[in-house]
């Protein structure tokens, strides 16, 4: 199964000429999720290769504009285009109460479900064949960091040994992959007897709003994608680190100590009108490191 990361809005603050504000979609299969909407992420939808209408669930890091301002837009423009699908919305505690004021504008009412749920961190919510889990970010509001994680994937099929078992080649070998036990002339063969070691998923962490924070640490280990706050170079560190955001050196410090594949910089500010500064700091630390920039979109492939 195909998974990609499509950055949406990869500025800070407010939109510029180069950046809209923050939203990441990550596409896995047929499910679309968002984390975080920011003013114009409707926008930046239709101008991507997505398309907004499959979008099944978004979730929310924090309260402040840049974050979750495009929700009534998007959800007015579901209205407009006869979504049916019911659409569940997550954030930080308070996020039923936002829900609340986006569906009662006016006289704005949708047709369609929206279910919000407040989360605590900790909090887990289960798709099929991964979840999201959370942790609280170093903020200066209540925020939330999310990860992304696949179930793990059965082990390399061992086919020799297999045979050697008794197993005829053909559906028993597919049940055994699929983790079902089999019997064969009598005896069960259990699918611990001919595969390896589980192979984990993909994995994918993504920071939100956050001066560097230790926590984040092992909740990002050994992630493939790192997407983390970089809102300055580190000759702003004070000034970064006093409104709860990081610097790229502090984001690659991070990257660095979680062990992880790739490290995305976002959440620039708008006074970056050439981002390679910030890259060439972060690369020093953490080779692996870019600045995303609006309709990037990069995929995430299943280790061998």
């Amino acid at each position: 199964m195909q998974l990609y990361i499509h950055f949406l809005g990869t500025g800070g603050s407010w939109p510029s000429s180069e950046r809209n504000v923050s939203s990441t979609a990550i596409k896995r299969g047929s499910d679309l999720l968002l984390f975080d909407c920011g003013e114009g992420t409707q926008r930046q939808l239709q101008k991507s290769a997505l398309s907004y209408m499959q979008v099944s669930a978004i979730f929310i890091t924090h309260f402040h504009g840049d974050h979750f301002l495009g929700l009534p837009g998007l959800i007015q423009t579901f209205q407009l285009n006869d979504r049916e699908a019911p659409l569940h919305v997550y954030g930080p505690p308070g996020m039923q109460q936002v829900m609340h004021q986006c569906t009662h504008l006016g006289y704005f009412r949708p047709a369609f479900e929206i279910v919000a749920h407040d989360l605590d961190p900790g909090a887990e919510v289960r798709f099929p064949g991964y979840r999201v889990t959370c942790i609280a970010a170093r903020h200066n509001l209540p925020a939330l960091s999310y990860c992304l994680e696949e179930d793990p994937r059965p082990g390399r099929f061992d086919k020799p040994r297999a045979l050697e078992l008794g197993v005829p080649e053909g559906p028993l070998f597919g049940r055994l992959q699929r983790g079902h036990s089999v019997q064969v002339n009598g005896s069960t063969i259990t699918p611990d007897m001919v595969l390896g070691e589980p192979r984990p998923g993909r994995k994918i962490t993504l920071s939100g709003d956050t001066m560097p924070n230790p926590a984040l640490i092992d909740f990002a280990r050994h992630s493939d994608v790192l997407i983390h706050d970089a809102t300055t170079d580190s000759s702003l560190e004070d000034k970064a680190n006093e409104y709860g955001h990081s610097t790229a050196l502090q984001a690659a410090q991070i990257a660095r100590e979680a062990e992880v594949e790739r490290l995305y910089l976002t959440h620039i500010s708008p006074r970056y009108a050439d981002p390679r500064p910030l890259e060439r700091e972060a690369q020093e630390i953490f080779p692996e490191s870019y600045v995303a920039h609006d309709f990037l979109h990069t995929e995430v492939k299943l280790k061998k």
